[in-house]
């Protein structure tokens, strides 16, 4: 992980500022809402994942729902 991080290190010094200054906002902002998520996340107890999957479960069941395949068309030329 650390290469890894020293290699997107190097690459982005050798960017305008501007650029640099962009990726890092935008670095930054994805890492504070990985942190809001992981919280919610960790605060969801287990009657709340159960009534969520209950209400996924009508919502199915009552056709309210597009099957995956339908939106995530998959390119069988692309495999």
């Amino acid at each position: 992980m650390a290469d890894l991080l020293q290699q997107v290190f190097s690459e982005i010094q050798k960017l305008p500022a501007d650029q640099r200054d962009a990726i890092a906002a935008r670095i930054l902002t994805d890492l504070k809402d990985e942190q809001a998520w992981t919280k919610r996340f960790e605060a969801t107890t287990d009657e709340q994942w159960d009534r969520l999957a209950e209400s996924a479960r009508r919502e199915i069941a009552g056709g309210a729902t597009v099957p995956l395949d339908d939106v995530f068309v998959v390119d069988s030329s692309q495999q």
